[in-house]
């Protein structure tokens, strides 16, 4: 059943004003900013270090697959060996990692984020030695 009724309108009270678009020059400035530093070396101080145990713990694994073969097939009981287990161990950090990852993202990295995104996103602020401008297509 068709209607000819106008599409709703995309304006209207109590919505929030559309987000400033950010030129080059603020993205780069926030770049360079102290803040983002903050929230890079955050990032970084996590990452990198369980991403080299990680792949450090795989490839252990992957050299006694191949090259200790006796130890590997080693009974622990029944028919469940050190290569069944320590295969298993390669899954639970994979979910270990990504579980402690999302902990500490919500708790160090997305606040930061947050705060600069904000700031990115309300575009420059009226000070008394920098008037806030206009974007072309503003009204």
């Amino acid at each position: 059943m068709a209607t000819d009724a106008p599409p709703p309108s995309k304006g209207g009270a109590g919505k929030e004003p559309a987000p400033h678009a950010p030129s080059t020059e603020e993205f780069a400035e926030v770049q360079e900013s102290a803040e983002f530093g903050e929230l890079r070396s955050a990032h970084r101080s996590f990452a990198f270090p369980l991403t080299i145990a990680f792949i450090a713990w795989y490839l252990v694994y992957v050299l006694l697959s191949n090259y200790a073969g006796d130890f590997m097939g080693t009974k622990l009981f029944g028919n469940i060996n050190v290569a069944l287990v320590l295969g298993l161990g390669q899954f639970l950090t994979t979910f270990l990692i990504a579980w402690f990852y999302s902990r500490h993202a919500a708790s160090k990295l997305d606040p930061k984020a947050e705060a600069i995104r904000a700031r990115m996103e309300h575009g420059p602020q009226s000070t008394p030695d920098r008037p806030q401008t206009r974007l072309e297509g503003d009204a």
